[in-house]
């Protein structure tokens, strides 16, 4: 989806919004995350994610053309990590499965003669 499928779709959820006001919205929220990223901060969405930045060293590299090494200078990489929330609506369990820890669990009670 690209941004302004998702303002479409807001403003097809929220009719009493202007297209104009969900677009503005929808572009602060995105430049904020840009500008706290550029100045080394997270941002964390409860229930959603984490972005931040993470470093990459530099190191040396090689030329795929003529194989000579080059230096490849450190860089900043934007990264995103889902939330338990989001992980959990991507990868929803099917029934009967879970944790380990609630499998071992279950397998205790079931052994004690109680119904899991």
């Amino acid at each position: 989806m690209i941004k302004s499928e998702l303002v479409h779709r807001i403003s097809d959820q929220k009719p009493q919004l202007y297209g104009r006001e969900v677009e503005k919205v929808v572009n602060t929220v995105v430049d904020e995350i840009a500008a706290a990223l550029a100045r080394g901060d997270r941002v964390k969405l409860r229930g959603f994610g984490v972005f931040a930045i993470k470093l990459r060293q530099a190191r040396r590299g090689r030329n795929p053309r003529s194989g000579a090494t080059v230096s490849v200078p450190e860089k900043a990489i934007p990264f995103f990590k889902t939330g338990g929330p989001m992980h959990e609506r991507l990868n929803p369990r099917s029934a009967g499965e879970g944790s380990e820890a609630d499998q071992h669990f279950s397998a205790h009670i079931c052994s004690q003669g109680a119904e899991p």
